[in-house]
């Protein structure tokens, strides 16, 4: 089954539903204000499977800049290479 994540335009509510089958989106309203006006958000992974140490050690998200300061690079979660 998979869980999405959303927020409601009207309320500012965010939540996260799980679906039996695409059906279900056609009818998902806010829980909170009943809105159907509510948009899908990037669900963050977490990919962390155990607690080592080391250069092997699982990371956060972590972010860098350049020197610059105008761009950013994102790394999602993962193991060291």
């Amino acid at each position: 089954m998979p869980i999405y994540e959303f927020k409601c335009q009207k309320c500012g509510h965010e939540f996260e539903f799980y679906f039996k089958n695409k059906e279900e989106l056609k009818d998902l309203k806010c829980p909170s204000c009943k809105s159907s006006n509510i948009q899908r958000l990037m669900s963050v992974v977490n990919s962390i499977i155990d607690h080592s140490e080391g250069p092997n050690k699982p990371r956060v998200v972590e972010e860098h800049t350049c020197p610059s300061g105008t761009c950013t690079i994102g790394e999602l979660p993962g193991y060291s290479r």
